[in-house]
């Protein structure tokens, strides 16, 4: 797909998937970190009396801040000693070591669970910086891990961390000679996935409700495009966007009230506003050009989306009340897939020059450009929810991956399945871990 994703992906749906297995986990390679990462040392939690965990937290903390590319866990065998606890830290061991931050941790169990405590130490000023104790259960280990990385690279980076979080994605699976199209779930790292729907017709355009329990996606069971809301955990699902000659591109409003989403019924497609309580469709453009993808701005006030009613495809924004829209993007030939960072300054996008399509991203204040990728297909840009890295979809060696790259185009990551290929990537919001 490199022409209007959520239009002529419809009208021929091509997309080059292998067969994976249901429960298959992305694995995430780091491409290219940060110069001068910063070294921190997660020592092995110790483990109290009683079941000891399935899961390794400390390697689980370690592996989220590498992936994270600002910061490079040190191998145990640089470290200088092996505290138990943070009152037997030589801090004077660490600093020669060259090692600034340590974190310590203790995995107790308890009745139904864990309790895991844990500190961050700094080591150049010899003093804890947080500590907290995090109730687990045998099945949210990896989450409360998660949880420890969001908390120390909070404190080290003034940035929400983003480690919570889940994504969603399309897999397709050949089940007995047939293809299947599977909605999924997983964390940020690709463990833990969850399949939310299956159809043996095409899915597309997974968005996270704001509050992180719905997913608005299309489908084409019906063997024609619609649109259903469907609960991540319970899995009631909705339509809410009957048979039309087309339906696509959902998007969420901030409160989670309306949709913004591409139908046609007139001839062209045109940007609508669905509210999903009263059912009430309003029609926000009428062009004779295709007008789709659109997106909310973080205040609820715009709404960004792709037209080609320049001649080419570019970034419009148009106020949710309605009115002319205003062009936004002018650099380049193509410009499409709009996502808008979580403070609303940027927008990322899918981007053409002449050299392919990748993605940049445009301050919406300067609307200076910066290209983040070097792909020749690169597609569905998703920012995370603390707006540090953009998830898109791309192709390696042929197959299509997963990838993410850092908002300042430093940090790059690839997230691919052994067997098969993933597409239509969806970041969901920040959410408290349990």
């Amino acid at each position: 797909m490199t022409l209007y994703t959520g239009v002529r992906a419809l009208a021929a749906f091509v997309f080059m998937f292998f067969a994976l297995p249901a429960q298959a986990v992305l694995e995430i390679e780091i491409t290219k970190g940060v110069e001068g990462a910063l070294p921190i040392a997660v020592v092995p939690f110790a483990a109290g009396a009683g079941e000891r965990p399935s899961e390794d937290i400390a390697a689980i903390v370690a592996a989220d801040l590498r992936i994270s590319g600002l910061f490079n866990p040190v191998a145990e065998s640089r470290f200088p000693e092996w505290p138990p606890n943070a009152s037997a830290v030589n801090y004077q061991n660490w600093r020669n070591a060259g090692i600034e931050s340590i974190v310590l941790g203790r995995v107790d169990a308890v009745r139904g669970g864990y309790n895991i405590q844990f500190q961050l130490l700094d080591a150049i000023y010899g003093r804890q910086l947080i500590g907290y104790s995090i109730p687990a259960t045998r099945t949210q280990l990896r989450r409360a891990a998660h949880k420890i990385s969001d908390l120390v690279f909070a404190e080290l980076t003034g940035t929400p961390g983003a480690f919570s979080t889940r994504i969603a994605y399309i897999s397709k699976q050949d089940t007995a000679g047939r293809d299947q199209y599977v909605l999924q779930v997983a964390d940020y790292d690709g463990h833990n996935p969850n399949t939310i729907y299956t159809s043996n017709m095409p899915l597309l355009s997974p968005v996270w409700s704001p509050d992180g329990e719905r997913i608005a996606y299309v489908s084409f069971e019906s063997d024609r495009p619609e649109i259903f809301v469907q609960e991540v955990a319970g899995g009631n699902r909705t339509l809410v966007a009957g048979p039309t000659r087309l339906n696509s591109a959902p998007a969420w409003s901030p409160d989670g009230e309306q949709l913004a989403l591409t139908r046609s019924e007139y001839g062209n497609p045109d940007i609508h506003v669905l509210d999903l309580t009263s059912r009430r469709l309003t029609r926000l453009t009428d062009y004779s050009s295709i007008d789709t993808e659109p997106v909310w701005t973080p205040d609820g006030q715009y709404l960004i989306f792709t037209s080609d009613r320049s001649g080419q495809p570019q970034l419009y924004r148009v106020p949710v009340t309605g009115g002319n829209p205003e062009r936004l993007t002018y650099e380049g030939n193509y410009n499409a897939a709009a996502d808008i960072s979580p403070d609303g300054t940027q927008v990322a996008m899918i981007h053409n020059d002449g050299t392919g399509y990748h993605i940049a991203v445009q301050d919406l204040t300067t609307g200076e450009v910066r290209v983040l990728t070097e792909g020749q297909l690169d597609e569905g840009p998703s920012f995370a929810p603390n707006g540090s890295m953009i998830l898109y979809a791309s192709t390696y060696r042929g197959q299509g991956v997963l990838a993410a790259v850092s908002e300042d185009g430093q940090v790059h990551q690839r997230l691919q399945l052994k067997e098969g290929a993933v597409r239509e990537p969806a970041w969901g919001p920040l959410l408290e871990a349990p």
